[in-house]
């Protein structure tokens, strides 16, 4: 727990001490106080309504809401929940809302909850209409009679002696699930396929040229080798046989010189799986010798490409990630993102790594971070796609072990978030674990 003095010129909170600031310009005191939350992964799904509560609008009802706190060790309450507002009525209905129970009570079934009822305001002046308490334990009774609440303005109660309440709210549902994590449903026997996509166009510059992203230095790797192994070497620690396809893009190939954008870069059609990161760094290179740099840039043939594996297995057993690494400008923006939104529905995630001093733009529009990508007047189901550009993790001291290190939590940070989003939305859950190995637990005979 500390306490801070907000600096009177730069706003930025300083410790409270007495020659801090501007002498005799105080603005204001914040207090931060931290509980360790608990390890409980369930979480609530509630709905309220209320009945005859107060009307505070002079021209109209009132626009309730609530607010809920949970009590913290020190008997203080934080904010944990707010509903919507309903508008000028009395009896309103609010929509159901879920919430992790550790949010709601740390885990502690018998920890006060206080809830208010408020008369929205545009102006943020609420009116506070009157309060309740509950507990985690007495919400999981349901819907029941003990679940009937009076609404409580305790200056009105003092004032009137013949008050009783602002109005009840009841609980009209409620149901709590455990929440599954990532880590469940790969100990569960989920695999994580992973490919690799690599952009092969000509802007990348000669590879035989040191200026070009794809040169082959003796001595050091290349941005694109250097994203490769930064987020490979995490990834394929959750794919069991360590066999990964590795496509190229945006180049002509032997033996007739045709453009393609979907290529093996072990150049063999019927299997295009490398062996480990450095089976896709080997075959990497080889294709730098033997392929023409061209383009354009497409990527939905190798989003597609990947699309088609992951339809076929649609029952949480697999699930499928693309990293492609680029060097710009992408060339079939509205097949991609076609491609992207019909992915959107399958067990997949698209990693997008920019490497060059190229505008990412589109590459930040695929990331549908902020607005969701459509197509066609249709709309991504869920968001796919990281985007990172490289040149934000190149250390200027040299040390490229720290900077692959945070390109790969960065890039792998959406993965488990987009993972879950899918089994739940099909509702899956993850297989149970199977028992650790024993060795104990066998007893082998000898005979003599």
């Amino acid at each position: 727990m500390g306490t801070f003095t907000l600096h009177s010129k730069t706003g930025k909170p300083m410790p409270s001490v007495s020659n801090g600031g501007i002498p005799g310009k105080k603005c204001g005191t914040i207090i931060l106080s931290a509980e360790e939350l608990g390890n409980c992964r369930d979480v609530a799904t509630m709905q309220f309504c209320a009945n005859k509560l107060d009307k505070k609008d002079f021209f109209g009802k009132s626009d309730p809401f609530m607010v809920f706190y949970r009590s913290n060790e020190d008997g203080t309450f934080t904010i944990c929940h707010k509903t919507e507002v309903v508008k000028n009525t009395l009896n309103p209905v609010w929509q159901s809302f879920a919430i992790p129970v550790r949010a709601l009570c740390n885990g502690d079934y018998d920890r006060t909850i206080k809830v208010e009822v408020y008369d929205w305001d545009r102006d943020g002046s609420h009116d506070f209409i009157g309060e309740f308490t509950t507990s985690y334990r007495e919400l999981a009774r349901g819907q029941s009679q003990f679940n009937v609440y009076e609404v409580v303005n305790p200056k009105k109660k003092m004032k009137k002696k013949k008050y009783a309440n602002s109005g009840t709210v009841t609980l009209l549902s409620f149901a709590t699930e455990s929440e599954h994590t990532f880590l469940d449903y790969i100990k569960g026997g989920t695999q994580i396929n992973f490919t690799v996509a690599i952009d092969f166009t000509a802007s990348n510059g000669n590879p035989s040229q040191s200026t070009s992203l794809h040169y082959m230095n003796p001595y050091q790797l290349n941005a694109y080798a250097m994203a490769l192994k930064a987020v490979g070497e995490i990834i394929q620690d959750y794919d069991s046989d360590k066999m990964f396809p590795a496509l190229g893009f945006g180049a002509k190939i032997p033996p007739d010189g045709r453009v393609s954008h979907e290529f093996p870069l072990n150049g063999n059609s019927d299997n295009p799986h490398c062996s480990g990161i450095e089976g896709i760094l080997e075959a990497y290179h080889q294709s730098l010798k033997t392929v023409q740099l061209y383009g354009p840039t497409n990527f939905a043939p190798v989003v597609n490409h990947v699309a088609r594996y992951a339809s076929a297995v649609q029952d949480g057993s697999q699930y499928f990630v693309l990293l492609i690494i680029t060097d710009g400008v992408i060339s079939d923006m509205a097949q991609t993102k076609e491609a992207i939104v019909n992915a959107a529905k399958l067990p997949m995630s698209i990693i997008i790594v920019g490497v060059g001093q190229a505008e990412f733009d589109a590459m930040v529009e695929l990331d549908g971070d902020d607005i969701r990508i459509t197509s066609r007047g249709r709309t991504a189901e869920r968001d796919i796609v990281q985007f990172v550009p490289f040149r934000d993790y190149i250390d200027r001291t040299g040390n490229h072990v720290l900077s692959m290190a945070r390109l790969a939590k960065d890039v792998l940070a959406e993965i488990p978030d987009q993972f879950i989003s899918y089994m739940k939305g099909r509702g899956i859950k993850p297989n149970p674990a199977p028992p650790p190995y024993s060795p104990t637990s066998h007893t082998l005979q000898t005979e003599i």
